[in-house]
C-alpha cells in the first residue's frame, strides 16, 4: 500500500472536486503505474466542471496517463516499464490519470514507443492521437500534398494545433480555422499557410454545396462547421470528424455525396482496437511526430491548478495543450 496525490471529482450534485490524499489499495486493475504526467482534454473539462458522463463517484478523472510500471499481474508488463494509457473508460468509468499513482486493465496499456519521452507522450495524449488518427484516414481515402490545401477546424485548439503542426510537416498547404483573432501568429509557426476566422466557416445557409476548396479537413468542432466543410469539400475529398465542441447537430443532403463523391469519417479514439492504437503511437514517435512539443504549444500546470484549467477548456481560452506535472 501506497499513500499518494489525487485530483478527485466528490460528487455530481453538486459538483464538488478537490486534491486528496489515497492509497493504491483504493484501486483496481492488472498493472499499477507510477504516473509521470497526464494531460487535460475537453472531455476531462465536461467531467470536472459538470460530472457529466463521469459513471460514479468519488472518481479520479483524467483520460490520459504515461508513467512506470510499478506492478504487473500480466506479463506483457514488467516493473520499470514506460508506458502510455488513453481513452477506454480511463476517466470516466476507471480511476483515471490525474493521479500520482494509477492501476489500469492490461489490455489498455500502450508500451511506450523509442522516439518519444513521458512528457512528450502527454503533450500528445489524447488529443495528438486524435490528430494522428484523423491524418492517417484521410491519408487511407487518398489524401496526398499534391491535391491542394487542407482545412484544419479549431485549429487552436489541442486537436486542431497538433494537426496543423502535422499535416505542415508532411508537406501539406494549411488553411486553420480558430475563433480567437490574436493566434495567427501561433498557427503560422505550427504551420499554417492561412489563418481563417471562424466565422466563415459556419454554415448559416444551410447549402449542401458551395464552390470546392479543400482537398480534406480535419474537424474536431462539429455542428454548423462540420456542415459548412461538407458543403466545400473538393471532389472526392474527406473530412474526418473527431469532436462536438461546436454541436452535435448536422443537418446537410446527399448532394455533395453523390455529386462530388466525399467522405465523411468519423474519428473515435476511445474503442479504437489496439493494433491500430499501436501503430498510430508509433507514428506519434515517428513521422507524424509534431516538432512543436517543447514550443509554446505547451502548457504544464499541478493538480491543484486544475478546476481553473476545467473552467478555461469549456470556455474555450485554452491555446494548444496543458499537461499535469506529478509529484
Amino acid at each position: 500500500m501506497t499513500a499518494f496525490k489525487a485530483f478527485v471529482l466528490q460528487s455530481t450534485n453538486p459538483v464538488k472536486t478537490g486534491v486528496e490524499e489515497w492509497s493504491t489499495d483504493q484501486l483496481d486493475g492488472d498493472v499499477l503505474i507510477k504516473v509521470s504526467y497526464s494531460s487535460v482534454n475537453y472531455k476531462d473539462g465536461i467531467v470536472g466542471r459538470t460530472g457529466n458522463i463521469s459513471e460514479f463517484t468519488p472518481l479520479i478523472p483524467g483520460i490520459d496517463l504515461a508513467g512506470v510500471v510499478v506492478e504487473s499481474n500480466d506479463q506483457q508488463f514488467k516493473e520499470g516499464d514506460e508506458v502510455i494509457v488513453t481513452s477506454y473508460r480511463l476517466g470516466t468509468g476507471h480511476h483515471g490519470g490525474f493521479s500520482e499513482y494509477a492501476k489500469v486493465p492490461a489490455e489498455w496499456v500502450v508500451p511506450k514507443p523509442d522516439g518519444l519521452s513521458l512528457k512528450e507522450a502527454m503533450v500528445l495524449g489524447t488529443a495528438g492521437f486524435t490528430a494522428a488518427l484523423s491524418v492517417e484516414q484521410l491519408e487511407k481515402n487518398g489524401l496526398n500534398p499534391k491535391q491542394g490545401p487542407v482545412l484544419v477546424a479549431g485549429a487552436s485548439g489541442g486537436v486542431g494545433s497538433l494537426a496543423v503542426n502535422m499535416l505542415a510537416n508532411l508537406g501539406y498547404d494549411v488553411a486553420a480555422s480558430t475563433g480567437k483573432k490574436n493566434e495567427e501568429d501561433y498557427l503560422k509557426k505550427l504551420g499554417a499557410k492561412e489563418v481563417l476566422d471562424r466565422d466563415d466557416l459556419v454554415d448559416h445557409e444551410n447549402k449542401s454545396t458551395r464552390s470546392s476548396k479543400w482537398a480534406g479537413a480535419v474537424d474536431p468542432v462539429g455542428g454548423k462547421t462540420t456542415q459548412y466543410i461538407l458543403s466545400t469539400l473538393s471532389y472526392g475529398a474527406s473530412v474526418a470528424t473527431s469532436g462536438l465542441a461546436g454541436g452535435v447537430d448536422v443537418s446537410t443532403q446527399v448532394f455533395p455525396f453523390i455529386g462530388r463523391g466525399i467522405n465523411w469519417l468519423g474519428i473515435d479514439s476511445v474503442r479504437c482496437p489496439m493494433d491500430i492504437r499501436k501503430n498510430i503511437w508509433k507514428r506519434l514517435a515517428t513521422d507524424l511526430k509534431p516538432t512543436c512539443l517543447e514550443d509554446e504549444v505547451v502548457i504544464e500546470v499541478k493538480l491543484e491548478e486544475l478546476d481553473q484549467v476545467f473552467k478555461d477548456i469549456l470556455e474555450g481560452k485554452v491555446r494548444g495543450r496543458t499537461i499535469v506535472k506529478m509529484g
